[in-house]
């Protein structure tokens, strides 16, 4: 049995919570407490998701996500500029890249952590994002808000992963360590890739996406193999173990059926 999880981030942010509603940016004491946990996550000293080693199940500390939301009621729109760049926000730039690659062109966050050895391409990683070391956030792909990202991932060009605080998601998107995402792929709605998966370009995964089952080694889906859907409700065991190799919504299957037929079908009309 695993020990239950106890947030690093102080019992004061709870406590804010609950008055969120009166907060400004005149709280002094607030703003303070708020910062310093942002400051955490932006260090790697907190982090708003992980996976629980023994469970297998995706833990998120809700305190994290709460400095996070908190951070808008007490921060004031500040005007900062970068080169000809000028900006107008409550969440400054991130500052911290000790070990990182940042091509220009890149942005990211404060509030998000960047591990030692990660590369940013020109591309965009958002609040409350963390991605881990060996990462490469390809050309104009997006991390989202609180986005957990393992290591040696690649983010191929114009992949999408999803944020949770724009609309609210209970848990964020999870990307497990060795993963592969193609080039405009998308991961959206807490949806988690586990370790090893390689996406197809192109796909685009939800929580409410469902997936054919194929064989761990690259060879076709079986057929009768049926679909697995991708909540951590379901049974775990219809989920290869390293995750889903090529994975392609069936959907997608059969609109390339319905392609095919269309086009054979001028053809018969013909003869």
């Amino acid at each position: 049995m695993s020990t239950p999880f106890v947030s690093p981030l102080p019992e004061e942010i709870d406590n804010l919570w609950e008055r969120r509603a009166d907060l400004t940016p005149n709280d002094s004491d607030a703003r303070d407490t708020i910062i310093a946990a942002v400051d955490d996550l932006d260090a790697g000293k907190a982090r708003v998701a992980f996976v629980d080693t023994d469970t297998d199940e995706v833990v998120v500390d809700e305190r994290a996500k709460r400095s996070i939301l908190l951070s808008f009621r007490v921060l004031e729109m500040e005007r900062s500029e970068v080169g000809s760049f000028v900006h107008n926000d409550r969440i400054p730039l991130k500052t911290r890249f000790d070990g990182v690659r940042v091509v220009p062109g890149a942005i990211a966050r404060w509030g998000a952590y960047l591990a030692p050895g990660v590369v940013l391409m020109p591309s965009f990683t958002n609040f409350g994002a963390y991605v881990a070391s060996g990462t490469m956030v390809d050309t104009w792909a997006t991390v989202g808000s609180c986005a957990q990202v393992g290591a040696n991932v690649h983010l191929s060009g114009g992949v999408g992963v999803g944020g949770v605080l724009e609309p609210p998601q209970a848990s964020p998107v999870v990307i497990e360590d060795d993963a592969f995402l193609g080039s405009r792929s998308m991961v959206v709605e807490g949806a988690r890739v586990r370790r090893g998966a390689k996406l197809g370009a192109g796909t685009i995964l939800t929580a409410s996406t469902r997936l054919r089952r194929g064989d761990r080694r690259g060879a076709p889906p079986r057929r009768g193999a049926g679909l697995v859907g991708l909540r951590d409700r379901e049974p775990r065991e219809e989920l290869p173990r390293r995750g889903l190799r090529d994975a392609v919504p069936a959907g997608a299957q059969a609109a390339a059926r319905g392609g095919r037929a269309r086009q054979a079908r001028p053809q018969r009309d013909a003869a």
